[in-house]
C-alpha cells in the first residue's frame, strides 16, 4: 500500500528514554516500559519479553510513535507503540546514531 505524504505527515515519531522497565504479571510477552518523551513521560506496553529481559531496555533511546489511539493489554494502558524491525521473527530495537535529547522528532 502506497501512503501519500501527507499520510506521513500524520504521524508523530519521537525518540523516548526508557526510564524502568518491567514484565507485566500474568503475561508472558509483555513488558511495561516508562519513557521520557522531553514534555512528558508516557507508559507503553511491548510484546518482546520472549526475547528480551526488562533491563535491556533501561537507558535506550528509541523511536517512539505517539499519536497512536491507546490501548490496553492485560488492564495496562500503552500510550505509543516503538518501532523496531523485525529479523526472521526477532525485533531488533531502533536507535539513534548518537545522543539526542528525549522528545526529538523524527522525519
Amino acid at each position: 500500500m502506497v501512503i501519500t505524504f501527507d499520510d506521513f505527515k500524520k504521524l508523530d515519531i519521537r525518540i523516548g528514554k526508557v526510564l524502568s522497565a518491567e514484565r507485566v504479571k500474568g503475561a508472558d510477552k509483555l513488558i511495561k516500559l516508562q519513557i521520557d518523551l522531553g514534555t512528558e513521560k508516557r507508559q507503553i506496553v511491548v510484546g518482546m519479553a520472549k526475547f528480551f529481559e526488562p533491563d535491556h531496555f533501561i537507558g535506550k533511546e528509541l523511536p517512539i510513535l505517539t499519536n497512536l489511539e491507546s490501548k490496553s493489554f492485560k488492564g495496562i494502558k500503552s500510550q505509543g507503540m516503538i518501532l523496531a524491525t523485525d529479523v526472521n521473527g526477532k525485533p531488533i530495537l531502533l536507535h539513534p546514531e548518537k545522543e539526542v535529547p528525549a522528545g526529538s522528532i523524527v522525519r
